[in-house]
């Protein structure tokens, strides 16, 4: 009994935890919690560092109540105050692919005519039931079906990218806005890609994570355009700066 007597439950030391980092500093924009700071997250490799990469490396980025990444807020501030998307969602068909949870969970709740969920079924992991198993390479969509597409941090994980990027331009509408994120570096020109480190560790150390297969650079608006997209970098993260996001994220705001 005595050893009983020094546990603490799980949940007692949550509360404990959430009552040590409220503040007033940021608010999460789908939970409501006020803290003081965010969590850091992210990897620490040297290669990071050296390209300076804006959506890589240790940062402080993630909600301590909910688990909120930067990224995902961001997205859901823009979406929400900048563009109104959620003012109308009745006349509205939108793709995610990877679904970020909070912003997922989030957007659900809207009511567009048509929320579709996809990601690449990887073997060992497991997906809810709503989120079908859609090969970025292979849209299984005709064209123009989407006035929205969001694909954050995906590209970087797909060898032909190029065939990507065009498929998401393929199912997108005329008129409709594609927001596709990427880590990238903010001080090379050139796109990183070395086809033959196919090694986690190694890709790890080259790309800055294990199933990373290039780390783009500044050349990636010419990746996308070369896809079929007008792209238009979008800064407005600097004035949500209040809700935890990253203020040199920059949004690339896409249209066909």
């Amino acid at each position: 009994m005595s050893g009983l007597k020094g546990m603490v439950p799980s949940s007692v030391k949550r509360r404990a935890k959430l009552l040590a980092y409220q503040g007033t500093k940021y608010e999460c924009p789908f939970c409501g919690f006020k803290a003081r700071a965010l969590r850091p997250h992210g990897h620490d490799f040297d290669v990071l560092k050296q390209r300076d990469v804006v959506g890589g490396g240790v940062r402080p980025s993630r909600c301590f109540q909910c688990g909120s990444a930067d990224r995902e807020r961001l997205i859901f501030l823009y979406l929400r105050n900048d563009l109104r998307l959620l003012d109308h969602p009745e006349a509205t068909r939108v793709l995610h692919i990877a679904p970020e949870p909070r912003l997922a969970r989030a957007l659900r709740k809207v009511g567009f005519t048509e929320y579709i969920m996809g990601d690449l079924h990887a073997e060992g992991y497991s997906y809810p039931d709503d989120v079908l198993d859609i090969d970025a390479t292979n849209i299984p969509f005709a064209a123009d079906s989407f006035d929205l597409i969001l694909c954050s941090h995906v590209l970087e994980h797909i060898p032909d990218d190029s065939r990507a990027i065009r498929e998401l331009a393929r199912v997108l509408r005329p008129g409709g806005t594609a927001i596709l994120q990427v880590p990238i570096s903010a001080n090379t020109q050139d796109t990183l890609e070395d086809f033959s480190v196919t090694d986690p560790k190694a890709r790890e150390q080259v790309f800055g994570q294990f199933d990373h297969v290039r780390i783009y650079g500044q050349d990636y608006v010419d990746r996308l355009a070369a896809g079929g997209f007008t792209v238009k970098r979008v800064d407005v993260a600097s004035k949500y700066e209040e809700y935890g996001t990253n203020p040199r994220e920059e949004l690339f705001v896409c249209t066909v």
